[in-house]
C-alpha cells in the first residue's frame, strides 16, 4: 500500500492537476450548455437531463483526459484503454452522484439550478480527480 506521502506527490502534480481542471472546465460548459438545452429548451426533467449531460461530458473529459493529460500514464492497447474507460465512467459516477447531490440541495434551499450544478461540479471535480489519478490512470503503479 502506497504511503500517504506518495499519493500527496502523485496527486499534487501541478501540471497534471491543471490539465485535469482545464479538461474539466471543458467538460463543465460542454455539461451545462447540454444541461440547458435539455432541461430549458427541450423541457427534460432536471434528473435526467442532468445525467445524460453529464454523460456526453464524461466522454468528452476522457478522450481528452486520455490524449493530454495522462498520455504517458496506462498501457497501450485497445483493451486498456477499454479498461480506462470503464474504470473512468465506474470513477465518474461516484463524482456525479456527489455533484447532483450538490445540485438538488441547492435547488431546494433556492439557488438557481445552473449555479448549483457549478458547484455540484466543483465538489466532484475533487473526488474525480483523485480517483481518476490512481484507478483509472494508475500513477502510482510505477
Amino acid at each position: 500500500m502506497p504511503s500517504i506521502r506518495r499519493v500527496a506527490a502523485a496527486l499534487l502534480q501541478p501540471a497534471r492537476a491543471g490539465q485535469f481542471l482545464a479538461v474539466g472546465a471543458l467538460g463543465a460548459l460542454l455539461d451545462n450548455a447540454a444541461l440547458v438545452v435539455l432541461h430549458d429548451v427541450l423541457a427534460v426533467a432536471l434528473l435526467p437531463a442532468k445525467l445524460v449531460a453529464a454523460e456526453a461530458s464524461i466522454i468528452l473529459m476522457f478522450a481528452a483526459n486520455e490524449r493530454w493529460t495522462f498520455d504517458s500514464w496506462g498501457a497501450r492497447g485497445v483493451r486498456a484503454l477499454a479498461r480506462r474507460l470503464l474504470t473512468s465512467n465506474a470513477v465518474r459516477a461516484v463524482g456525479l452522484a456527489t455533484g447532483i447531490a450538490v445540485l438538488f440541495a441547492l435547488t431546494r434551499a433556492g439557488v438557481w439550478y445552473l449555479a448549483a450544478n457549478v458547484v455540484g461540479l466543483g465538489v466532484g471535480f475533487v473526488v474525480n480527480y483523485c480517483f481518476e489519478n490512481v484507478l483509472t490512470w494508475r500513477v502510482l503503479a510505477s
